[in-house]
């Protein structure tokens, strides 16, 4: 591992020097993507499958992602990098990272993956990818497989009754960390601002969406403090959505975090 690290950061330092030759790797990533989502969409149509395919866009997410990916950080999606996607649904932005000469991992579990990993198992059989896949219970003492470039963990954190732990692990196998989760400034509708507090909220098994998958809600400043505790840097973050009455009860006063941190473990 320490050997992987070592190379990783003076790969790191020499790639961050070359940011000024005009790489756009990120940008080539985006402008691929509908493409591939047309291919996908084709692929989906034509099957005979009776299993439901998980229903949202999870490429939309290179769009929010893509303000954090500055000049100096392009050289994270050069060719040929390692990744692994974290609760990946139907695995389809690793599917598209490996078309874009990456090696990629997914990482989830059947029974909370939305048609059991029905949806990634049909699409790398269409596809005749080479994307692993690990199945393991990120609640139970998990551990990664390999390690990697780049990990993506978007929309998973508060779906963990753990988060801590495996942001603790995930620094132990990873360089980068790109992350999203919901997070609040309220923890009930018309009540205090608390962003600035580092907090988190355990939500109720039907509080919020009826969903009993729902955990913890960090405040802004309660995830960039269990970043920093578990062994992260955060190299930047933004959030969408209703940034000034956030809470999270509330599916209108939904707010996102995304995140790019580095690991300071190895």
């Amino acid at each position: 591992m320490w050997k992987f690290r070592r190379q990783s950061r003076q790969a790191d330092a020499g790639q961050s020097r070359q940011a000024d030759a005009g790489s756009h790797h990120f940008e080539k990533l985006m402008n691929e993507a509908p493409a591939f989502s047309a291919r996908l969409a084709s692929l989906k149509a034509e099957s005979k499958v009776v299993f439901p395919w998980y229903p949202y866009d999870t490429l939309s997410n290179l769009w929010h992602i893509a303000p954090l990916v500055t000049h100096e950080y392009d050289f994270l999606f050069q060719p040929g990098k390692r990744y692994a996607d974290i609760g990946c649904a139907d695995g389809v932005l690793a599917f598209y990272l490996e078309s874009q000469n990456h090696h990629c991992d997914v990482y989830d579990y059947a029974p909370t993956n939305y048609n059991s990993l029905k949806g990634v198992a049909w699409l790398k059989d269409a596809l005749g990818s080479s994307v692993g896949i690990i199945e393991q219970d990120l609640d139970s003492q998990f551990k990664m497989a390999g390690e990697y470039d780049l990990v993506l963990l978007l929309g998973i954190l508060y779906h963990l009754k753990n988060p801590f732990y495996v942001l603790e692990r995930l620094a132990e196998s990873s360089r980068y960390l790109l992350l999203s989760t919901r997070i609040a400034r309220q923890f009930r509708a018309g009540t205090a601002d608390v962003a600035d507090v580092p907090a988190a909220y355990l939500l109720g098994p039907d509080e919020s969406n009826n969903d009993a998958t729902n955990f913890w809600i960090f405040t802004a400043a309660g995830l960039r403090r269990v970043a920093d505790r578990a062994g992260w840097d955060v190299v930047a973050m933004r959030t969408v959505g209703d940034v000034t009455h956030s809470n999270p009860q509330d599916a209108d006063h939904d707010e996102r975090a995304f995140a790019l941190l580095r690991s300071r473990r190895g």
